[in-house]
């Protein structure tokens, strides 16, 4: 597990709201550990059925895009801040509900 300045964990979770995707290059700007990155990037696709399942990138709408989902960095600054992210996160319903529980619980230590 990769630990670093306690502020800068905050400063990635503090940015995190669970609904987006950052860029590669949005993750290298915030300082996010590139093993991290290496790990935690994918491909995703947009889906058409709502606007909440569309991807848009620079305010335009795109099919793919590459790069980190937001939550999954808030999981990851929760594991290597030394919480139990099942536990906090065990009654929240949704990925921005998710990051607000994570949010909480770093708050409240």
């Amino acid at each position: 597990m990769i630990r670093f300045p306690r502020h800068r964990a905050l400063a990635i979770l503090e940015a995190c709201r669970g609904d987006e995707i950052w860029s590669l290059e949005h993750c290298q700007e915030r300082g996010v550990p590139e093993v991290w990155v290496e790990e935690l990037a994918d491909t995703f696709e947009s889906g058409f059925r709502s606007d909440s399942q569309t991807i848009y990138w620079k305010g335009n709408v795109t099919n793919q895009f590459h790069g980190v989902h937001d939550v999954k960095l808030a999981i990851r600054v929760a594991e290597s801040m030394g919480l139990d992210v099942d536990r906090v996160t065990a009654a929240a319903l949704g990925r921005m509900a998710i990051v607000r529980a994570i949010k909480e619980a770093v708050m409240d230590e």
